[in-house]
């Protein structure tokens, strides 16, 4: 016989925002849930987000912001549960919060706003939360037993919301693909994404003595393309363009880079060498990039000329490797430095509208474990709720 509070309807491994939103929802349908979280405390990578004040959604959420293997999964429970519905649940708890750039949201204060709010959520709905509570194993009879070493938890629902690889500090662990192969899931290879690029030896000896220097680009592969800052690195490239781009990037692949995308450098060469200035390539050049990159790219290119002395054909080639940077990143750097994991538990063994298994009854897979991966921007988060949420109703 089964000890107190040992049987719940649902059990959710995985107190992170995917794990906690599902809860919720299924608490306030009436089901006795437990939330096994295996750290000390809840929503670790919710505390860490957004510099410590969590990106919590993007206003401009949208499909075409998230990579999968199975490009439509993910629309169905976007547009079930949208950025507005979270906002309500964060302006109901009177947590404020500002807008930053491309309809990120943040709250003012402090990420632990969001974590409380979740945690006064759960209390309310009545979800029991087990901190320090990391299950061993899970087997599966008429219904599911978590081993948790000293004793089991048994549950007819269970719900895997137990995050990718990424920020291992955090917490992060392969058991909820462990889980997903068990029970006869297949997993899309998991990669690390949203993660700075590393540079070849050669191109490394070119520009990685530069580190700290940054510029707003266009960074894009093939038809993908992101506007925003790159930062130069001891290593490679980061920054959020370079975090975006990272997502799409495979081995081999060739990366290229406008370093002034809002300018027209060429008609900025022509107007001075019509009007006979002595300024070279590099000191023009120095007044939209900054001065060490500017010096760079001249000095890599032997280019000391004044521009009075450059011929119209020459000028308009040197504008066109500002707008042309190619380079081939040697990789991407590991899960300690990716903010996701792209790939996971096979989205077409999945239901779309109730993240349910197709294989067995019962069981849920929700949040970053899923290969669904959004871009940089609260998109990641969004997800998290949408796919939560769903589960929660279907519970």
């Amino acid at each position: 016989m089964a000890q107190p509070d040992s049987s719940f309807d649902v059990i959710v491994i995985g107190g992170g925002a995917a794990g906690l939103l599902c809860a919720i929802e299924a608490g306030q349908r009436g089901r006795r849930v437990a939330v096994l979280e295996h750290s000390a405390a809840i929503g670790r990578k919710i505390l860490i987000s957004g510099g410590g004040r969590c990106n919590f959604t993007n206003l401009h959420c949208a499909p075409e912001h998230f990579l999968s293997a199975n490009p439509h999964f993910h629309k169905s429970a976007l547009a079930r549960y949208r950025p507005k519905d979270f906002l309500a649940l964060v302006e109901k708890h009177g947590i404020r919060w500002h807008e930053k750039t491309l309809g990120q949201l943040f709250c003012d204060r402090s990420a632990r706003d969001i974590t409380a709010m979740l945690e006064a959520e759960c209390a309310a709905a009545g979800v029991r939360i087990l901190t320090g509570a990391a299950p061993r194993e899970v087997r599966k009879g008429t219904e599911f037993e978590i081993d948790m070493g000293s004793h089991s938890l048994r549950s007819s629902a269970l719900v895997i919301a137990t995050g990718g690889l990424s920020i291992p500090k955090a917490g992060a662990s392969d058991f909820g693909y462990r889980v997903a192969r068990q029970f006869g899931h297949s997993i899309e290879e998991c990669r690390p994404a949203l993660t700075p690029l590393k540079l070849a030896e050669a191109d490394r000896k070119r520009y990685c003595d530069l580190a700290g220097v940054s510029a707003s680009a266009i960074v894009s592969i093939g038809k993908r393309r992101f506007r925003e800052n790159l930062l130069i690195t001891h290593r490679g490239l980061s920054g959020p363009a370079i975090l975006q781009i990272s997502s799409y990037w495979k081995p081999g692949a060739e990366v290229l880079i406008d370093l002034l995308p809002e300018v027209d450098i060429a008609a900025v060469f022509r107007e001075r060498k019509q009007r006979g200035d002595r300024a070279t390539v590099r000191s023009v050049a120095s007044e939209f990039l900054a001065q060490r990159l500017a010096a760079r790219w001249c000095e890599l290119r032997n280019e000391t000329r004044a521009l009075a002395a450059i011929p119209l054909r020459d000028l308009e080639n040197i504008a066109a490797g500002f707008h042309n940077w190619k380079l081939r990143p040697s990789g991407v750097e590991d899960f300690e430095k990716a903010e996701v994991t792209a790939g996971g538990v096979d989205t077409r063994e999945l239901s779309s509208k109730t993240m349910e298994s197709t294989k067995l009854p019962g069981l849920f897979f929700i949040g970053e474990v899923v290969d669904v991966t959004g871009q940089l921007g609260g998109f990641n988060f969004q997800w998290a709720w949408a796919s939560g949420y769903c589960a929660g109703q279907a519970l």
